[in-house]
């Protein structure tokens, strides 16, 4: 089982990690993502899919104006705050919710933390507006630094380039003045990693403890998972809730999914025998 540690996020909110897995429920408010796109865009069902997630386990809701898929159409700024804002609006102040922001900008992180959003995560680590750092040691956002291979060239041996790269990130977070206690680190499954890539991360996994941080996962319907298992998108859930319970079993603390409940029984089955191992 994994350390049990506390992150710490904005207004004054914190999330135990390492005891129980942490589950962060995506929400797309997208046209174009490359599982829900499309489905949450009325401001209505948004929230109404926000609260269906929480009451089956999720602690985090994670909602996203522009959509990280590989080829997405990039949006400006003022249209992906167009979209989030609102959601964090609507969902700000409930107690049973943890609110994160799905973005890379700098000035969204900052709307979204004064709208009421918890924690910050940037799927380019920080390192496509390292701004986005500074918005974080200001207001005590959690963030939640993921490792990309696009637009670079990548080492070669999978797991030297996660600890070159998030090491790179984490010299922008404390640059900034983030705390390690705001800190939580993705190795960012699908992002420029063919399946062997993904694969070799997740068996290898262990060894990014190194780092020395709490490990986010997001696996989720994402291609990789169909690879191995021959689904598209939107049946893959079975192949995520293998992969979360896996990387569970290899220390990871917080997991990001579509579907909430059939990763919940895998995870709280990976829980389980955890607890048994003391």
């Amino acid at each position: 089982m994994t350390n049990p540690q506390s992150w710490h996020l904005a207004h004054g909110r914190q999330l135990e990690l390492g005891r129980d897995a942490a589950i962060m429920g995506v929400l797309n408010v997208t046209p174009d993502s490359f599982s829900d796109g499309g489905r949450y865009t009325a401001l209505e069902e948004a929230v109404k899919h926000a609260h269906a997630m929480v009451e089956q386990g999720a602690v985090i809701i994670d909602i996203g104006g522009e959509s990280t898929r590989p080829g997405g159409a990039p949006v400006t700024a003022e249209k992906e705050q167009s979209r989030a804002l609102p959601v964090i609006e609507a969902l700000a102040g409930e107690p049973d919710i943890l609110i994160s922001i799905d973005t890379y900008r700098a000035e969204t992180a900052r709307m979204a933390v004064a709208a009421g959003a918890h924690i910050i995560n940037d799927v380019w680590g920080l390192q496509k507006e390292p701004e986005i750092a500074g918005v974080a040691a200001e207001s005590g956002a959690g963030l939640m630094v993921m490792h990309t291979g696009r637009e670079r060239n990548k080492l070669p041996d999978v797991i030297a380039d996660q600890f070159a790269y998030l090491r790179r990130s984490l010299e922008i977070a404390h640059g900034a003045g983030v705390k390690d206690e705001q800190i939580v680190l993705d190795p960012g499954f699908g992002f420029a990693k063919d399946p062997q890539e993904n694969a070799e991360i997740m068996a290898r996994f262990g060894e990014l403890a190194g780092l020395g941080y709490p490990l986010a996962v997001g696996t989720s319907r994402k291609r990789f998972i169909g690879h191995f298992t021959g689904r598209e998108a939107d049946d893959r859930d079975t192949g995520t809730a293998a992969s979360c319970a896996l990387l569970r079993m290899k220390g990871a603390s917080v997991f990001r999914v579509h579907d909430v409940a059939c990763n919940r029984d895998a995870l709280r089955i990976a829980d389980a025998m955890l607890a048994a191992e003391k």
